[in-house]
């Protein structure tokens, strides 16, 4: 696989997206609406987590939860590695059964795990869920075993809570991320000055309001073309100028284009 090369692979578990990557890239601060679980093949990488800045190796294992915001860099000329990114609803569902319905709502604790039969199980996975044969009990199998090992030491999400002004201003944005807002809106929305929201929403939420916009109206792209929307008229629906903006922020927070992700989901 050549340096910056990002694959999209086609899967066959609907709310799980497989994705294999060989990159020098460094990626800005972003997120995702899924949980992440995946293997570093080779090389290494920094990253910031929400849990605090990492390192991860070749055979471990890293990990991202819903919405927390994340960076990664390598370390050295590059790194490989595949990743599963599960839909909420999909751990969720696992979580229940593991706890035997105690709970649902969890936290992955570790942003990055060095464990050998975790890395085993995570390989199993992985090529079950990109290969369409006729596997479903030995894929499910392998699904809920690696949730279990990866979940093993989470905890409920009880992080604290960002201070209601803030929140304010952060439902404006998720109300409509597609609305034109200015900072002079939030600010009225959470009866702040425009610095204070600026300062404010940075510290809760680890993005600007306008770096944190642009990654609502990405993550509406996504569903928009997951769910077969034409990527012109996704980009519409998204919020963006068009087709090309779109294109570049997905690139860049992703690192497939919109097309192969199509390709991939649709």
């Amino acid at each position: 696989m050549a340096r910056n090369q990002f694959r999209m692979l086609r899967s066959a578990i609907r709310g799980i997206e497989a994705v294999a990557a060989d990159s020098s890239q460094s990626f800005a601060r972003h997120t995702h609406e899924q949980f992440g679980i995946g293997l570093v093949s080779s090389g290494a990488q920094k990253s910031l987590s929400g849990r605090g800045m990492v390192e991860a190796g070749a055979g471990d294992i890293i990990t991202v939860n819903p919405n927390e915001v994340h960076d990664g860099k390598p370390i050295g000329e590059g790194r490989s590695w595949r990743i599963l990114y599960f839909d909420p609803d999909i751990i969720a569902a696992n979580v229940s059964e593991i706890t035997e319905g105690r709970r649902s709502a969890v936290e992955i604790s570790h942003p990055v795990l060095h464990d050998k039969a975790i890395a085993t199980h995570f390989d199993a996975a992985f090529s079950l869920v990109t290969n369409a044969g006729e596997h479903g009990l030995k894929r499910e199998e392998a699904l809920l075993e690696l949730v279990a090992r990866v979940v093993a030491e989470a905890v409920q999400g009880d992080g604290q809570a960002a201070p209601q002004s803030i929140l304010r201003a952060k439902e404006l944005i998720d109300c409509d991320p597609t609305a034109s807002i200015s900072l002079s809106d939030l600010a009225r929305a959470s009866r702040l000055s425009r610095f204070q929201v600026l300062r404010g929403f940075a510290k809760a939420t680890g993005m600007t309001p306008h770096a944190y916009l642009v990654q609502r109206r990405i993550h509406l792209a996504r569903r928009l073309i997951a769910g077969g929307t034409p990527l012109a008229e996704a980009a519409v629906g998204s919020g963006f100028v068009d087709q090309s903006h779109m294109t570049r922020v997905f690139v860049r927070k992703y690192g497939v284009s919109p097309r192969a992700y199509a390709n991939a989901v649709v």
